[in-house]
């Protein structure tokens, strides 16, 4: 969990959502970020980790079904330890982002909190949906400014959740839903270098490791979403 008790994959929400609106930015595809950032987490507290198999292929490990207590990443792991067979990093983002309700689910403990709000719009003047406005802008506040001062800086002292989260953000046009495209351009390099897991500042080998493993989680996304758009597209 981050250091201001938000799960990653709650970060990850609080980014993806229109802060008025209670929608998702529009091209944000936050399905696989918040898959990612449940296998991040879950490699990050130890409970997995990614081994090289036959033919170099990376596998998920099962180390410990302790559940975390929290309904969503305990689901997750669940189905890891239940599994009757190994899968690829990948695999468990894209069963992760199928979860039902996932994006609900995903903000429940977040309006529990008073963070967001649980509201009803009208699409079309027809359909309701639900939205999630948020009502205490500070958490993300927080979250943004954590951000900021990794990607805009040359500071080497970046914790492992903030190196997965600028990582899955990156990867999944989340980045650039926060901050401006000019300016994240200009930071280009930089931004390589978070999710190459470069800039680690003095974290314990073990987290870096883990936050590495979880990096690559974050790199397969670009293929992972590609494969499913693919799909998609095929059975139309």
């Amino acid at each position: 969990m981050m250091s201001d008790d938000l799960h990653l994959y709650e970060a990850i929400m609080l980014l993806a959502l229109r802060d008025e609106e209670g929608t998702v930015e529009s091209g944000a595809m936050y399905q696989y970020a918040v898959g990612g950032a449940v296998l991040a987490e879950l490699l990050l507290s130890r409970r997995i980790c990614i081994e090289e198999a036959r033919r170099k292929r990376k596998l998920v490990t099962l180390l410990s079904a302790e559940r975390v207590d929290d309904d969503l990443i305990d689901e997750c792991l669940e189905r890891i330890a239940t599994a009757k067979r190994r899968r690829a990093p990948a695999g468990w983002v894209s069963c992760f982002a199928a979860l039902k309700r996932l994006k609900h689910r995903a903000v429940e403990s977040l309006c529990r909190r008073g963070i967001l709000a649980a509201d009803e719009d009208k699409v079309l003047l027809i359909f309701s949906r639900q939205i999630y406005p948020e009502i205490d802008p500070e958490p993300e506040r927080q979250l943004i400014d954590r951000l900021a001062r990794a990607i805009f800086t040359d500071t080497e002292e970046i914790d492992p959740e903030t190196v997965v989260l600028v990582s899955l953000a990156s990867s999944t046009n989340i980045l650039r839903a926060v901050f401006d495209k000019k300016k994240l351009k200009a930071r280009k390099k930089r931004i390589e270098q978070i999710v190459n897991g470069e800039v680690m500042g003095k974290a314990a080998k073990e987290a870096i490791e883990a936050a590495q493993a979880a990096v690559m989680v974050a790199c397969l996304m670009p293929a992972v979403m590609t494969s499913v758009m693919t799909t998609t597209a095929a059975t139309r």
